[in-house]
Formats: structure tokens, sequence, C-alpha cells
């Protein structure tokens, strides 16, 4: 069965909520309905099965409605700057004496896949529920692929988990 994408969704302001909602409409129109969905990133080249498996697993046996991958963010943002009138300042003074490992670690969406359940998405219209477990991943298998130096960076990240 083939699937394409209304124009609104196909769009550069269409949200992946939105194309979710869609596919699961379409779908129920032909009366066929679904317990789960995952929605994978193309641009996300360290997708393995391993991990899907692992994120599907969490989301059957843990009481969690959706699953994301999730990386720490390599350097602590509450040490981040802002150019406030040409000058660099730090956005959290408070933070600006403590040692970066004493910061609490902050994650972000890998940008890779997700794995919901259909019922809390249609609910919560939204990949993020108020139950997400996250699937912690290590920094060496995320590179989102935007432009070339990403996919510079993706080849290195792939040439060291060959070694592996």
């Amino acid at each position: 069965m083939t699937f394409m994408r209304s124009e609104e969704t196909s769009s550069d302001h269409a949200s992946t909520a939105d194309v979710i909602e869609e596919v699961l409409q379409s779908y129920k129109d032909m009366n066929i309905a679904f317990d789960y969905v995952c929605c994978i990133y193309p641009t996300a080249p360290f997708i393995t099965p391993d991990k899907l498996k692992k994120a599907f697993q969490l989301l059957q046996q843990e009481e969690v409605e959706s699953v994301i991958p999730v990386v720490q963010y390599s350097f602590p943002p509450q040490r981040c700057f802002v150019i406030n009138n040409e000058k660099l300042e730090y956005k959290w003074s408070e933070y600006a004496n403590m040692r970066s490992q004493d910061l609490e670690p902050i994650y972000h969406d890998c940008g890779q896949f997700y794995f919901i359940k259909t019922r809390a998405f249609m609910q919560e219209r939204s990949m993020v529920t108020q139950n997400t477990a996250p699937l912690i991943m290590p920094e060496t298998e995320v590179q989102d692929i935007d432009n070339e130096a990403d996919w510079e960076i993706a080849e290195m990240k792939y040439r060291v988990m060959k070694l592996k």
C-alpha cells in the first residue's frame, strides 16, 4: 500500500504530528487501525534494528505511552552565552562559576525516531506525551543531517562505529 502525503503535510512548515495524524486518518478511512506508531526520520543514519527493538520493548513493558531516543548535550547548556548589544554574556549567570560536571545533565531529542501508542498520540497530538520514556543514546551514534558538514561528521562517526 502506497501513501502519499498531502500538499499541506509536504510543506516546510508541516510538523511531524501533522504527518502522523494524516497517515493514521488515511488508514482509519480504510478501516485499518494500529496500536503503535513508529515514525523514522530519513536524516538519521544511525538507527539500527536493535535500537528500534529496545524502544518498542520499553513501550510494551513499561507504563509509558511513548519512547524517544535522546542524547546528553556534550556541554552543559546552563553555561551558554547570548549576545546582547554586541557583547557576550552568560544566559544564566548563576551557573557561571559552577563546574560543568556538577550541573544537571540535560538531554535533547536525537531526531531519529519516535515510538508511541496510537491512542496516546491521538489524545495528545504529540510524540512527547505526559508519559514518555527516554532511550538514552551515546553521542557517537547520533547525527542529524541537515547540511554537508553534518554529513561529514556522520561519516566520521560511522567509521568509528565500524571499528568497534
